[in-house]
């Protein structure tokens, strides 16, 4: 690890609590046991500045006589399980969770998290994958990057194993940045790309991005796909990338299958053989597979969190809280209530009881008279998982706008009243009820009550995740008042982007320049305690107009079981990230002796 490196993440590292994440597409969350739940080391970091900065990828992990490593059991098949089948698995495809979570099994980034035994989360950060080395120029205007000459795809027609090199990442970044990409406006900050060489590439931004190498490490945005996929194969039906598993098979309705990759960069891993990722839709059915052991892990309801440890004496539990946001979203028509007067979108927001709602998700109370450390914490506009930049909506530094937050149905009807409705209106409420798990389809049905109970008179359109929600819904191509999941980042900057600029999945095709200006800046700003005030004044800025309203869900502790012969539970990555099936899949390892 070089200098520059060790004092960047040193200034990055101060203590803060965190609690832990949910699990996504197969990979649990990332924790602490159900007894006896402690604090962890986290980053509440300075940004860096780049000055002639020179980065190094993270030595690879090669079993030697002293390494905890050593003595593992190789072989056998992770038996994991999803909730649906992803809309496509073209990584480009789809701005679905599904699509990424099973993109990581596959595609190789430029940059992933160093997970890894005896990391802790407060320690993730960016490391090489196909990267090699990355140097930023003074002016932090130009990354020069390095790709490791021994990272091969996989030996499958028509790609057969070749390097992986300069023109597959130029590939790749078209796909990016295509203006059929849902997340292009995550890389708006780069102007181009160079490529010197076969083995070098040059990205000149527009302006210094505090989290540039987030951003490349983000498993939403920039997989590294063969350039044989423009007309050599059907990216659609098969994948074949450079990461730690290829595909063997896809039934959908059924699982994916695949094995290890033998050839991967990381020597010695993955330590399995393979991974069955089932697709299991129904809450009840996964739980029922996980206990009688045909399944290694399953994301568990906080209710459900007593009974499996009575029936499991020797499962593992472990809860994390996500760096997940849920929010209510309207439509951007001209004419509906809540884009003719804020003061509708802020009688909504204290429509709804959260800690009331917080309680039902995540069964808060019964948790702690149990003696389970649980958060309690709220969502914000960036979700509360996010502790370095989240912005606590009770507190006195969220100023006058945290009234907004409560639960105060009498204000909310005085607003509707002065906003030009005493009687209410009539709306549509939408959400997806077959993805998200039972924990959130419960929730979104008590929404409608809060609302009805001001007088927002709703009509309920429970739309299918693929076909629906995530294609139409969540581009903003919808009519009434919507209720999901954010994706969760692991980098705070892409929320506002995502929110309050020109792109794709700015859901409610919100223009406020304003908060269009402090996103921008957010991204330019390198000194920490100057950027997590601007994103502090983001948070503060939108509850004035609640042009999303954040909700709860997400914002609990979120548990996941591991049946007891799964070895190294404790390597977990960024909360709620979709880059676990690269970045802690291939160090776990089964012990059914």
């Amino acid at each position: 690890m070089s200098e520059y490196w060790e004092r960047f993440w040193r200034e990055r590292r101060s203590r803060r609590r965190f609690l832990g994440g949910t699990a996504a597409i197969g990979v649990g969350a990332a924790g602490l046991a159900l007894v006896g739940c402690g604090d962890d080391d986290d980053d509440e970091g300075a940004s860096p500045t780049p000055s002639g900065a020179t980065a190094t990828a993270a030595p690879q992990a090669t079993p030697t006589p002293s390494d905890p490593y050593a003595s593992a059991k190789r072989g056998g098949i992770q038996n994991l399980q999803a909730t649906g089948d992803p809309p496509s698995i073209d990584p480009y495809g789809n701005a679905s969770f599904l699509t990424k979570g099973v993109a990581a099994y596959v595609y190789s980034r430029l940059f992933k998290y160093n997970a890894g035994l005896g990391v802790k989360t407060a320690d993730l950060r960016p490391v090489g994958d196909v990267a090699q080395s990355a140097e930023a120029s003074p002016d932090g205007l130009t990354w020069t990057i390095k790709l490791r000459p021994d990272v091969k795809f996989h030996n499958v027609a028509p790609v057969n194993g070749r390097a992986v090199g300069t023109d597959d990442i130029k590939y790749s970044w078209g796909r990016m940045t295509a203006e059929t990409s849902a997340n292009r406006s995550q890389v708006a900050f780069v102007d181009r790309l160079e490529y010197p060489d076969s083995s070098t590439v040059v990205f000149k931004l527009k302006e210094p991005n505090a989290a540039f190498l987030d951003v490349l490490a983000d498993a939403n945005l920039f997989w590294i796909m063969p350039k044989e996929a423009e007309g050599g194969f059907d990216s659609t039906k098969t994948m074949i990338g450079s990461g730690p598993w290829i595909l063997e098979s896809y039934t959908p309705a059924v699982g994916f299958k695949f094995k290890k990759n033998p050839e991967w960069h990381v020597e010695g891993f993955p330590l399995t053989d393979g991974v069955s990722l089932q697709i299991i839709p129904e809450y009840a059915n996964r739980l029922a597979q996980f206990q009688a052991g045909n399944s290694d892990s399953a994301g568990l309801n906080a209710e459900d969190l007593i009974n499996v440890k009575n029936a499991l004496p020797k499962v593992q539990l472990y809860g994390e809280v996500s760096q997940l946001l849920s929010f209510f979203y309207m439509d951007s028509k001209p004419d509906s209530p809540w884009n003719k007067d804020p003061r509708v979108r802020l009688a909504i927001s204290m429509a709804t009881d959260r800690a009331a709602l917080l309680d039902l998700a995540y069964n808060v109370k019964k948790l702690k008279e149990a003696g389970l450390d649980v958060s309690e914490r709220w969502n914000n506009l960036i979700p509360a998982g996010l502790v370095r930049f989240w912005l606590d909506p009770l507190s006195t530094a969220q100023g006058e706008t945290s009234k907004y937050f409560k639960y105060d149905p009498a204000e909310a009807k005085k607003l509707l009243e002065a906003a030009g409705y005493p009687n209410g209106f009539e709306t549509v409420y939408q959400y997806t009820a077959n993805r998200y798990g039972s924990a959130f389809n419960t929730v979104a049905e008590a929404n409608i009550q809060y609302l009805n109970a001001i007088g927002i008179k709703t009509t309920t359109d429970v739309q299918d995740y693929s076909s629906k929600y995530i294609t139409q819904t969540f581009t903003g191509n919808f009519t009434g008042i919507a209720f999901g999941y954010e994706t969760p980042f692991p980098e705070a900057g892409s929320y506002p982007i995502r929110f309050f600029t020109d792109n794709p999945l700015n859901h409610s095709r919100i223009k406020d320049p304003e908060l269009e200006d402090l996103a921008r800046k957010q991204q330019r700003e390198l000194d920490f305690e100057k950027r997590k005030e601007l994103f502090y004044e983001i948070q503060r800025k939108n509850a004035a107009k609640m042009w999303y309203i954040p909700q709860n869900q997400g914002a609990g502790t979120a548990w996941t079981g591991y049946r007891e012969w799964v070895k190294n539970v404790e390597i977990q990555t960024v909360p709620g990230s979709y880059g676990g099936a690269t970045e802690v899949l291939p160090f776990r390892w089964l012990d059914k002796a």
